[in-house]
Parts: structure tokens; sequence; C-alpha cells
């Protein structure tokens, strides 16, 4: 039998087995966490630290039952210090991910913040991935719109998009179709399973509030 790290699939490359969950899913839809040399358990957001990974859903319900359910030392084998504020330190880690990630693909021009820049790609096609704060103005977010086939990304608050760009906060912004585009949906859709509510994920599929409406939304 392959052990946990080997997994493979042909079709969706790399999976691993959630702790919480029991689901097999990709490594993209997953967090890994490795024990550190004080035997504590800490998250490897980018996937590089050694050690044997042990690995939860990109969810926040997935993670707090790991850690209420003490299923971190069963999944390590041994007793493991499992941090009080776990669930928090990966909601940071994988903002700021996010966050340096849309920093590159700004120094790359391949991103942009303000209204009526963000309307510009928008209105001539440029515009792969719109991203919105969370706690900025809905009548001003409705007013843009999600393209065909681009994506929406609406859980970062707007310091935290102000940081990206440089500035003191940022409301709305854009990522043409970049080489960078791929990794930043990859993961915003990561850290919008510790942010974004089931029922709220549901709205967004079903077209209801929470995502920007408009032309061809």
């Amino acid at each position: 039998m392959a052990k946990q790290d080997d997994m493979t699939d042909q079709a969706t490359g790399p999976e691993r087995k959630c702790i919480a969950t029991g689901e097999v899913r990709p490594i993209s839809e997953l967090i890994r966490f490795v024990v550190s040399p004080d035997d504590s358990i800490v998250p490897d957001i980018g996937g590089k630290l050694p050690g044997r990974g042990i690995w939860v859903s990109a969810d926040r319900a997935a993670l707090e039952k790991a850690v209420n359910k003490n299923l971190f030392p069963r999944a390590a084998k041994t007793q493991v210090r499992v941090p009080e504020d776990l669930v928090a330190q990966v909601d940071r880690l994988m903002a700021r991910r996010l966050i340096d990630l849309i920093s590159l693909a700004r120094k790359s021009g391949d991103a942009i913040a303000g209204f009526e820049k963000v309307k510009e790609w928008l209105d001539r096609g440029r515009a792969r991935v719109l991203l919105q704060a969370s706690d900025g103005s809905d009548r001003g977010k409705g007013k843009l719109w999600t393209p065909t086939g681009a994506r929406w990304v609406g859980w970062l608050t707007q310091d935290e998009l102000g940081m990206a760009f440089g500035r003191q906060s940022v409301v709305h912004a854009a990522l043409g179709s970049g080489g960078l585009r791929g990794k930043v949906v990859e993961e915003a859709a990561r850290l919008k399973g510790l942010r974004v509510n089931p029922d709220q994920q549901t709205r967004e599929r079903d077209g209801g509030r929470g995502r920007p409406k408009g032309k061809d939304s």
C-alpha cells in the first residue's frame, strides 16, 4: 500500500487524504502541516518544509475539527503540541501568500487597482480575475462585473488588497491573463474555504448576493 505522501492520481495530479473528513482530494484543495523539531504542528502553506505531511482540507470546519478532535497527534502517531491559534495562523499565512502573489503580478504589469482602471480593463476584455475587498461598499462593487470565463475574488479586506498594491487600502483590483493568474486563483480558492461560509458559497454559485452582478456576470 502506498504511503499517504506518495498517493497520486494520473488525472488530477497529486492527491492526499484529509485527516478531518477522510476525503482524498487534490493537494491544491488541502493544507499541509508538519511536525517541527520541538514537536509542534506547523502549517506548511507552500508545501516546502521537510517531514511527513499531515493534510487537512482548506476549510475552516475541517481545520477546527482537526484541532478540537485532537486529530493531529493521531495522524502524526506521536504526541504533538497544537497551537491554540492554529486556524488563525493558517488564515494569516494563506492571506499573506495570496497578497504576495498579487503583488508579484502587479510588479510584472499584470495587475491594476482602482475603480476606473479596473473598469477600463473590464471594458477592454483584459481582466481575467476581478478582486474586490470584502469590506468594501456593496453599492460600489456592484457597478463592476465578472466577465464570462473570469474569476471573482471577494474575501480579502481593503487593507490586505492595499498591501498587495503598496497602498493603504484598495477596494477594486484586477488581474490579466499573465502567468501568475492560475496560482492566484488556486490560492484564493484555498483561502475562501477559511473565510466564506458554505451558505455564502452556495449563493455565489447561484448568482445571489455576495458576487457583483452586471454584464456577463
